[in-house]
């Protein structure tokens, strides 16, 4: 072989290594770029959450399809106020698909709790934790249940802002002033991640908790729909490393960091969301031992729910 032709080969070899490692030297940079926000973000936010490390009992059934219902619970604590689980909520979501499906049920909705008198759904999880709530949504609801997932709210906050620094355009239905943090105005407004958590917190008025729980999955539909115009996920690693420390999940990390990306960056029609008990369902009751109860056709919303879900 000439010096000509070993320089051309040369040449070539180089070329072909250039192919192989300029690539993964940058996909290395990327998964670096994404590590170093990811261990940033949950640095800055891990002081702040109120959940604690103590062990959770969740007896789920084994995931036998491309669906996962995940028990999501809210946990909103203010100031010097105990914390209390006030939004209880199944997020379905489908692998297959790439679909979100999301059913609010009202925490006074009145139901029988296994091993216990009938009582509120919320106080499921006030007298045996996860587990009862789950068995008790599973019994009323026929609904099994394979992941569940504790947020405390100030994370929603702090993912706004991450994700959204520039805010969120909401129409506000009305002014909204009293047992809230900032008063917002009627009509169009920029809200940030703490005027939109108190949008979603209000309940001064007649509507209560029925416009409570509207708003919210309200807002979580107009957050997936400006997550999906996001075009790159670049965020996505600050965005679970600022909301991470604010959840207390069985899921594992991978799984998380799987679905992540389709949730929020998927391009979607809007969310389909149910609320439990439905209208017409339903007459408010007051028991002793209960208080004002939403005294709830259990059989017609158990149809409803597991049509929805697919169950």
């Amino acid at each position: 072989m000439t010096r000509s032709q070993r320089r051309g080969s040369n040449k070539k070899k180089y070329i072909i290594l250039s192919l192989i490692f300029v690539p993964l030297l940058l996909i290395a940079a990327v998964f670096t770029y994404g590590y170093l926000q990811y261990k940033s973000a949950f640095e800055n936010s891990k002081d702040d959450s109120i959940l604690d490390d103590e062990p959770i009992e969740f007896n789920p059934v084994e995931v036998t399809e491309e669906k996962y219902n995940v028990l999501m619970l809210g946990i909103d604590a203010r100031g010097e106020e105990q914390s209390r689980t006030d939004t209880i909520m199944i997020a379905q979501y489908d692998e297959k698909t790439k679909d979100t499906k999301l059913v609010s049920i009202m925490r006074d909705t009145y139901v029988e709790i296994p091993g216990h008198d009938s009582n509120k759904i919320n106080a499921a999880h006030a007298i045996g934790g996860v587990e009862l709530l789950r068995k008790t949504i599973e019994h009323n609801f026929g609904v099994d249940l394979h992941y569940y997932a504790i947020v405390d709210f100030q994370s929603f906050s702090k993912v706004v802002d991450v994700a959204f620094p520039d805010g969120v355009e909401i129409d506000v239905e009305k002014d909204m002033s009293k047992g809230i943090d900032h008063a917002l105005k009627a009509g169009k407004q920029t809200l940030n991640g703490a005027e939109l958590l108190d949008y979603v917190r209000f309940r001064q008025d007649s509507e209560s908790d029925f416009g409570r729980v509207r708003r919210q999955q309200e807002v979580l539909r107009v957050l997936s729909s400006e997550f999906s115009e996001l075009n790159t996920v670049v965020k996505l690693p600050k965005i679970m490393g600022t909301a991470m420390p604010y959840i207390k999940t069985n899921m594992e990390n991978s799984l998380l960091f799987k679905i992540g990306p389709s949730v929020l960056f998927e391009k979607k029609s809007e969310m389909e969301s149910l609320r439990i008990p439905m209208d017409g369902t339903f007459a408010d009751e007051r028991y002793d031992h209960a208080g004002l109860v939403l005294a709830t056709d259990i059989e017609t919303n158990k149809t409803a729910i597991q049509e929805f879900l697919g169950e």
